[in-house]
């Protein structure tokens, strides 16, 4: 079987979000750390690739994810792969539920999947008895929040330029 240059470039591009998904876990830089705030670029590429291309994403390599940057990070071992799971929940539950895609929509269904992804990060890391500072948790939310949409464009445009490689 052999496989053209055009073949192999849309192999490449369709792959993007799960290289990206790696990279960001074994860099160890799923938060990106501003002078005066942070945003979270786990929950928003899980969220936007389950929620608009759900084969992109697996399940196993989301949970594979979050361990991997829970070893990174020393936290206990599942904390950030139970919530990156929740927040792929939520957004398959949207998926399903979604009728028209709107950046609006998928904008304010993100809110749940933060809420309850930081509900079971602050949850578990009490259990855990880890120190969780709520001022640093509450302006990462709110920021990762906030730059959903340029990041849903990028993607956007990601999308529409793996569809136009199959339309020749």
């Amino acid at each position: 079987m052999s496989y053209s240059i055009k073949d192999i470039k849309l192999k490449i591009l369709n792959s993007i979000p799960l290289l990206l998904l790696i990279f960001i876990s074994l860099n160890g830089n799923s938060i990106i750390n501003f002078k005066f705030f942070t945003i979270n670029l786990h929950y928003i590429l899980i969220y936007y690739w389950v929620l608009r291309r759900p084969q992109a994403l697996g399940y196993g390599f989301i949970f594979l994810s979050g361990i991997i940057t829970d070893v990174i990070f020393g936290l206990p071992i599942g904390v950030n792969a139970l919530t990156l799971l929740v927040i792929a929940s939520v957004a398959a539950y949207v998926r399903v539920v979604t009728v028209r895609i709107s950046l609006f929509y998928d904008w304010m269904t993100f809110i749940p999947a933060l809420l309850f992804a930081n509900f079971i990060y602050f949850i578990v890391l009490y259990f855990s008895e880890y120190s969780v500072d709520y001022l640093y948790l509450f302006t990462n939310s709110i920021f990762t929040f906030i730059f959903y949409p340029a990041l849903w464009l990028i993607f956007g445009l990601l999308i529409n330029i793996s569809k136009q490689g199959t339309h020749v």
